[in-house]
């Protein structure tokens, strides 16, 4: 009964007219929008990137892209994990809180070991993405009012070990942890390469893999997810935790980079994180969405960063003031052109 009725409710999507037709492929306009939707982006990157080295001399040395590499990547690595939970639909408000959180467990465990200074971030981070996930998933509750609890959480769990902030951890030069930060391979730094490698093993788990499907699955509809049979609770629950991981990571790296666990780091970089991934392409409401997106995101956003404290004359308010209307801006061309693709 229930198969017969299933194919009839598709017979009466499907006109008559093309129910023994092939499906048509996608028309010129469609594929435009895609790719506009995929790539707006790095060519967005690539203009900006121009405009600065011919208007600033120092824009494009070495030091000056060495360090923007080098920022960026921290960042990077919490907007990997925010890509994975915005695919699906979702929304992580902890990674600021986490991230910072993590270097402080960091500092603190480099005394034991490298093995403790990298684990123990991860573990105590990627718990409470796990906490997240089931909430969400198993309970039913909205991700902003989770996530929201959980970054307050952290935030709170960090001034305790640090009493109230007046307590710096720092991390001895000797110790083979700050390898990791400081140390650099073929004149680029370690933490570059990290979140290198990184974003290429999450291209490949989110494109390549059957969990990568999942994720797509349950962003564009979970419903008709369910009844393909994929996990959407185990979904969930993953994608939080491995967004509370790469936090983690995120902020032990830069403990290494600092070489000190900095209670007043991460504050406001949940935002960060998810114009990043916004401005790169995915969407908000889930289903659509690519990890080389994000990394192009992250990349704009330090572009713009860089610009404004090329010209010297604005103060840090005006990248908030930018970065916020290119958002605006991206989220309305998206927007356009996700309801021009349906209409087409």
């Amino acid at each position: 009964m229930t198969t017969d009725t299933g194919e009839a409710t598709m017979r009466k999507e499907i006109p008559a007219a093309q129910a023994g037709d092939e499906p048509a492929g996608p028309s010129r306009a469609e594929r435009l929008s895609a790719l506009a939707q995929q790539h707006g982006a790095l060519v967005t990157l690539v203009i900006a990137m121009l405009t600065a080295s011919l208007s600033f001399d120092t824009f494009l040395t070495g030091d000056n892209l060495e360090n923007m590499a080098l920022s960026s990547a921290f960042l990077a690595v919490v907007a990997l994990g925010m890509t994975f939970v915005i695919v699906t639909g979702g929304i992580d408000l902890s990674v600021g809180s986490l991230f910072a959180l993590g270097g402080v467990l960091a500092a603190w465990g480099s005394q034991y070991g490298t093995a403790v200074a990298l684990l123990l971030p991860l573990v105590v981070c990627g718990l409470v993405g796990l906490v997240n996930g089931l909430l969400i998933a198993r309970s039913g509750l909205a991700p902003f009012i989770v996530t929201l609890a959980s970054m307050l959480g952290a935030r709170g769990v960090l001034l305790a070990l640090t009493d109230e902030g007046s307590r710096t951890y720092l991390v001895d030069k000797s110790a083979y942890f700050t390898k990791l930060g400081q140390s650099s391979l073929l004149g680029v730094g370690v933490p570059v390469w990290i979140t290198l490698g990184l974003f290429v093993l999450g291209a490949v788990v989110l494109r390549r893999t059957r969990f990568g499907q999942y994720v797509y699955a349950v962003g564009g509809n979970e419903d008709a997810a369910a009844l393909m049979g994929a996990p959407v609770a185990r979904t969930k629950v993953a994608v939080y935790t491995v967004s509370g991981v790469c936090a983690g990571l995120a902020g032990a790296l830069n403990a290494a980079w600092l070489l000190s666990g900095v209670t007043i780091l991460g504050s406001g970089m949940e935002l960060e994180a998810i114009s990043a991934v916004v401005i790169g392409g995915t969407l908000l409401t889930g289903g659509f969405g690519f990890i080389s997106g994000s990394l192009v995101g992250v990349a704009l956003l330090k572009v713009i960063q860089n610009v404004i404290n090329q010209i010297g004359s604005l103060d840090s308010a005006y990248q908030q003031v930018v970065s916020g209307a290119f958002l605006a801006v991206v989220v309305v061309a998206q927007t356009w052109l996700g309801r021009r693709r349906r209409v087409l």
